[in-house]
């Protein structure tokens, strides 16, 4: 079989900058596009192990320390727990895109030729692999941060004085600071529609607020307590929202502080 050396590294280096890249956005690294770049490059020499007869131990260790070196060239070595994140997210989105080139490996292809999978005249060569890496990468990183969207929703639970409960999903919103300047307490926002038959709005409080865009009055009422993560709180008021706060099941804003309260132990 004719092994061309220059597509190789050029292959080889393409996906290792996918890769790199790919880290780099996840988890907001912010380095130089160049550093992304010669890391990259580092981790192209690895081709030159075909002219090696390594065992598996000694290909292994090469391995891991060239990536261990690509990851420190791209990212810099802050702390130990820095390089630990890097080097987890650079490996688990290797194991995606290597894995799904796998799959369409194994679901399209019949024969193999190096790179190229054949099955009925199907080529997957390795314009299709320049083309399809990209994608595969992209739509992981759309999957992480929808996981990361949805990691920051807790069910919560609302009292109110009348002895009714109400359950919902809540998000916790580094945005919402709301406070109440005379009691001092925090504010939920919660859809106005949840309250339905829970609790009558008949002498709201109130409440100043001012945003980016706007400013006015938010309509508050008082809650004995919110539950969340199995810990109760009373310093709290209920604002309510005329309009859908968020998509995905989310039917209250959570405080900032509810992060203090709620999670800080």
């Amino acid at each position: 079989m004719t092994i061309y050396l220059d597509a190789l590294f050029f292959l080889n280096f393409f996906f290792d900058f996918l890769l790199l890249l790919t880290v780099s956005i996840t988890l907001k690294r912010y380095v130089k596009l160049k550093k992304v770049f010669l890391g990259s490059l580092i981790g192209s020499i690895s081709i030159f192990i075909l002219f090696f007869n390594f065992n598996s131990l000694t290909l292994f260790i090469f391995k891991i320390v060239l990536s261990l070196l690509m990851n420190v060239i791209a990212f810099g070595l802050k702390d130990k727990k820095y390089l630990i994140s890097n080097m987890s997210y650079f490996y688990m989105t290797s194991v995606i895109l290597g894995g799904f080139l796998y799959f369409l490996n194994l679901s399209f292809s019949e024969n193999v030729n190096g790179l190229t999978f054949t099955y009925d005249k199907i080529s997957i060569n390795y314009l299709f692999l320049i083309i399809i890496s990209p994608i595969i990468l992209y739509l992981y990183y759309r999957q992480h941060r929808e996981l990361s969207f949805y990691s920051k929703i807790v069910p919560v639970t609302f009292a109110f004085f009348n002895g009714k409960t109400l359950k919902v999903n809540g998000f916790i919103d580094t945005g919402n600071k709301l406070v109440d300047p005379i009691t001092k307490k925090k504010i939920v926002l919660i859809n106005k529609k949840c309250l339905k038959g829970k609790v009558s709005i008949r002498s709201p409080i109130y409440v100043p607020y001012n945003s980016l865009n706007h400013h006015g009055l938010l309509k508050c009422i008082k809650i004995s307590s919110i539950e969340i993560l199995g810990i109760k709180k009373k310093d709290y008021l209920l604002g309510i929202s005329e309009e859908d706060l968020l998509s995905n099941g989310v039917e209250c804003l959570l405080n900032f502080k509810c992060l203090e309260d709620f999670y800080v132990k």
